[in-house]
């Protein structure tokens, strides 16, 4: 009897290549939406300035790479940081409305 079954040498994983390019493009999506969304908040606090005339907020790296469950199954990306420089009690802080 002949099967149908492909051996799959070399991958480490168990999903197929449809999960496997949707999951890429999943990832690609959500980190252009997210360098959207701090570009557009440290757009909105522009002219926020310190005494010196340097920018208030400023973008700041990123925070560690985080596991985002969709129904896609589990997608790794990063997320922007954004920190705000002044010496106020009251610090500004980008939420990512994309990530809890």
């Amino acid at each position: 009897m002949k099967d149908n079954v492909t051996n799959l040498f070399g991958r480490e994983s168990t999903t197929d290549l449809l999960t496997e390019t949707l999951q890429r493009g999943a990832r690609q999506l959500l980190t252009v939406a997210l360098e959207d969304e701090v570009q557009r908040y440290l757009d909105e606090h522009a002219e926020r300035r310190l005494s010196d005339g340097r920018r208030r907020i400023v973008r700041n790296g990123f925070l560690p790479k985080r596991s985002i469950q969709t129904g896609i199954g589990a997608v790794e990306v990063s997320v922007p940081r954004a920190r705000d420089r002044s010496d106020e009690e009251e610090k500004l802080e980008f939420k990512s409305s994309f990530i809890p």
